[in-house]
């Protein structure tokens, strides 16, 4: 069923949907008939994200004060409610057009038609000024014409989405209104509006009724802010002749910087429209234009300023323009971008930003979303096939092209940033860590080492190799620096906090390390690089010319988004000084586990709300273990059910730890501890006993299954790429592989006899999964799954699982000749992917990992414009 369908059915009895009527930023409008009074409507629906924020108590409380504005040129509030997670609000349905696609057709209006209109709409916001409501987003949108007359729509909507969202909205420095319209105090994020910013809004909408546009206009929101904060606008009678200068003195009131300088009610602002006796003395020069001279002195700078220093004033502003660096000249600003519907928990495929930051490019689970900040919403990044997918996106020099990896077919591949389609650029591709466009059209890519490639294509050029005998895993993360010929990345060792910001000459290969205990490095036009430190970020000053860290380093932003697995942070900053990124909430929120049967009825595990992960059910299906995040710390816990929900913390301070797995009798748990790589370690669940390690080597071991007789242990490793191997339990540990090849091999579970192992590998070029009989390979192996899948579970009873987007897939093996059934979707839900399940031994039910509703991950990306500004303050102008 489609959300309009839901819409529909969930109206049914008030409401008759016929159509959508258009979106918003923050509802979208559709056509209905009020069944009970048989008359025509409109009706509001909020976007599921904002909903999902606010919550339906709260916002329905706080619209109750829009049902008691009265006044001919408000439209009423007739009803508001809830239904099926749908807030809505009802209006009239207004016949005529609105204000702006009047505008859109006739340009500019006339002078008469324009303060009749401005008349009208200054009564009605002086009328809820009285009763202290603000309308805050009055633009031409929301002023509508009913048979002439102006009738200001959605009176008090923004200001019961802050009221309702409270800190969750206003603490991200969210901005309600849009941009063009926005006072300087709204564009600055303050949380405290009065009338004298509607003042503001008005002001610009008449200047646009006059002149044809608004007062501040800009190809980005960015572009527009900085005019709000730093310009003034031009003089309406030097832009439109006709315009008396008494309306132009009293517009140029209206739009001034301090809410103080303005005026004071919309009703003054109308009287000073009409009435030139009424005209402000003390305005700005350009607004006294025509003005007689009493009231007009001239400026002291612009008859004693020397025309030299104007002139080279003049060209250091252009020079600043056309570069796009930070002026300096305006406050920092922030705000939340959210991008449609929720994204999957823990799943961060990267965001990229153009060098003007005008456009990013966010990876998530169903594809790359494209966000132009000139324009009103995302789109997807569409080709032949549909939405494109991929991870670790990268823009080229100009930000027409955007270059990603396809984890799938193990590509380097690029896309025009309006979509078709992709072309390869590097194949055979894979541990793929990032990548880096230069000036000269080359590529730098980290696969283990680094490469060079043009992005043409054509055959790689390796530029690095890590030294394992130096405890280097991999290099990741390349920035091409400026020139083209030195390339900064992170030396990856593990623990992670080992790790090393480096820099590498293309040309004479030689490495420099500029800085240790950091990852994930990137040098800004301020002079200064910026590192991750988990979820910190930290920046410290430093010479481009000669390669040198020439200061002290300190923490200048937190809680930034960190993927633990790739080393990665959640951001991204483009070269005129806008910074994206996402917050660290989104990979820690609070989660539950929970039991699902077959059928997908749920019941929690436990009560309690945790940061939690990858649960395995014991042999007996009595306990769970699981990971937990807690002050910052990750630790494998035990609940038992039948010591009356009692909770067992099984590792404590001994750094990463992750992917717990009972043995057979249920006494101990096999898990991954990081020293300094992942070893494999065991100790009995009651916490009581030391631990014990089973195996240690140079290369990350991850446990999958112990095998039914309890013997051997199916683990994967990580080299070249992800293989499976076996290890004996018992005597002296005797590795050997199972299945080592190019392809990616993971998650191997014994079956209940043992005489077969499933397991996932994307050989057929994506995530499938496979069976392969164990220990004699005679029997052959065949493909389980049909569209993809992976993280197979057993039942004892033979019947295999696996997960399939966000469904749960069941077949049944039929054990002694290893042919699968028809695979059946159990179920599906809002369950963190991947490994996040287990299956009880008697295969009738689950335990999924489910994010807290409305607090899960969010597809927010906070948005700070002018941040080198911040940046230089925090670094006290190192």
């Amino acid at each position: 069923m489609t959300g309009l369908d839901r819409l529909k059915s969930a109206l049914a009895d008030r409401y008759s949907i016929d159509r959508e009527l258009g979106s918003g930023g923050m509802a979208t409008v559709y056509l209905a008939e009020d069944l009970k009074h048989h008359r025509k409507v409109a009706v509001k629906v909020l976007r599921p994200e904002l909903a999902a924020v606010l919550g339906a108590e709260r916002f329905l409380n706080e619209i109750k004060v829009t049902a008691n504005l009265q006044h001919p040129h408000i439209l009423p509030l007739f009803d508001s409610g809830e239904a099926d997670s749908f807030l809505y609000y009802v209006m009239p349905h207004v016949e005529g057009e609105s204000l702006r696609e009047k505008l859109d057709r006739e340009k500019q209006l006339s002078i008469e038609e324009t303060l009749e209109i401005t008349k009208a709409v200054a009564s009605a916001l002086d009328s809820a000024h009285r009763k202290d409501v603000i309308h805050r987003d009055i633009k031409p949108e929301n002023i509508l014409l009913e048979d002439g007359q102006p009738v200001v729509a959605d009176f008090g909507i923004a200001l019961a989405v802050s009221a309702a969202g409270g800190t969750r909205l206003t603490d991200t420095g969210l901005s309600l209104g849009t941009p063009e319209y926005m006072s300087p105090e709204q564009a600055t994020g303050d949380r405290e509006v009065d009338a004298r910013s509607d003042v503001y809004a008005l002001g610009s909408v008449v200047y646009e009724m006059l002149v044809g546009e608004p007062p501040h206009s800009g190809p980005t929101v960015q572009a527009v802010f900085a005019k709000v904060l730093t310009e003034e606008p031009r003089s309406l009678t030097a832009a439109r002749s006709t315009v008396p200068p008494h309306v132009d003195a009293a517009v140029q009131k209206a739009l001034q910087k301090l809410p103080a300088d303005r005026f004071t009610t919309a009703l003054q602002f109308a009287e000073a429209l009409s009435d030139p006796r009424k005209a402000p003395v003390t305005v700005t020069p350009s607004a006294m234009a025509g003005v007689g001279p009493a009231t007009r002195p001239t400026p002291l700078w612009r008859t004693v300023l020397p025309w030299a220093l104007l002139a080279a004033m003049t060209a250091a502003l252009i020079v600043q323009l056309v570069d796009r660096r930070p002026t300096g000249l305006f406050k920092t600003v922030r705000f939340v971008d959210r991008l449609p519907a929720p994204m999957d928990d823990r799943f961060f495929g990267g965001l990229a930003l153009t060098n003007d930051g005008s456009l990013f490019v966010m990876g998530l689970s169903d594809g790359f979303m494209v966000r132009d900040l000139a324009e009103s919403a995302a789109r997807p990044l569409s080709g032949p096939e549909g939405q494109i997918e991929g991870h670790s996106p990268f823009l080229s020099p100009d930000g027409r092209w955007l270059a990603f990896w396809d984890r799938e077919e193990r590509e380097v591949r690029r896309v025009s940033i309006e979509g078709g389609m992709p072309i390869s650029i590097a194949d055979g591709v894979s541990g793929f860590a990032g990548g880096s466009w230069g000036p000269d059209n080359t590529i730098v890519y980290a696969r283990s080492g680094l490469w060079r490639v043009a992005a043409e294509g054509g055959t790689p050029e390796e530029i690095t190799n890590p030294d394992k005998a130096r405890g280097e895993y991999s290099h990741w993360h390349p920035q091409i620096l400026p020139g083209g010929r030195k390339v900064l990345f992170s030396t990856y060792r593990t623990p992670l906090d080992s790790s090393s910001v480096e820099v590498v000459d293309l040309d004479t290969r030689k490495r420099t390390v500029l800085l240790k205990g950091g990852h994930d490095g990137r040098y800004v036009p301020t002079g200064h690089l910026v590192y991750m430190r988990r979820e910190t970020m930290w920046a410290v000053p430093f010479d481009l010319n000669r390669l040198q860290v020439t200061g002290t380093a300190e923490p200048v932003l937190e809680g930034v988004a960190y993927d633990q697995g790739n080393a990665v942070g959640g951001f991204a900053i483009s070269d005129n000084g806008t910074l994206m990124y996402m917050e660290a909430s989104v990979f820690s929120s609070e989660r539950r586990l929970m039991w699902v049967d077959r059928d997908g009825t749920e019941w929690p595990v436990m009560e309690e709300w945790g940061v939690y992960g990858v649960p395995r059910v014991s042999p007996d299906g009595g306990r769970v273990a699981y990971e937990r995040t807690l002050g910052g710390e990750v630790d494998i816990w035990v609940y038992d059910s039948a010591l009356g929900g009692s909770h067992t913390r099984l590792t404590r301070n001994a750094g990463l730890v992750t992917l717990p797995v009972w043995t057979r009798d249920g006494s101990r748990i096999i898990y991954s501890e990081e020293h300094p790589q992942y070893d494999l370690y065991w100790r009995d669940w009651r916490a009581g006993t030391p631990a014990q390690q089973l195996l240690a080597g140079p290369f990350d071991k991850y446990a999958q299954s112990v095998s039914p007789d309890g013997r051997e242990l199916a683990y994967t490793v990580a080299a070249e790429s992800w293989d499976i191997w076996i290890l004996q339990l018992a005597g002296e540990p005797e590795p050997r592989p199972f299945r080592a090849t190019e392809s990616t091999e993971w998650g191997p579970v014994f079956s209940p006899d043992g005489r077969w192992i499933a397991y996932e590998s994307d050989e057929s070029g994506r995530m499938e999964i496979w069976l392969e009989s164990y220990p004699d390979t005679a029997r052959g192996r065949r493909k389980i799954s049909r569209e993809g899948g992976v993280r197979p579970r057993w039942s004892a009873g033979g019947e295999l699982f696996y997960r399939h987007d966000s469904n749960v897939v069941a077949v049944q093996i039929d054990l002694p000749s290893g042919r699968p059934g028809t695979p059946i979707v159990l179920f599906e839900g809002p369950y963190l992917p991947g490994g996040n399940y287990d299956v009880s031994p008697d295969g009738r039910r689950f335990v999924m990992v489910a994010p807290r509703s409305g607090a899960g991950a969010r597809r927010e990306v906070m948005v700070v414009l002018n941040w080198f500004e911040e940046l230089k303050e925090k670094m006290g102008n190192q």
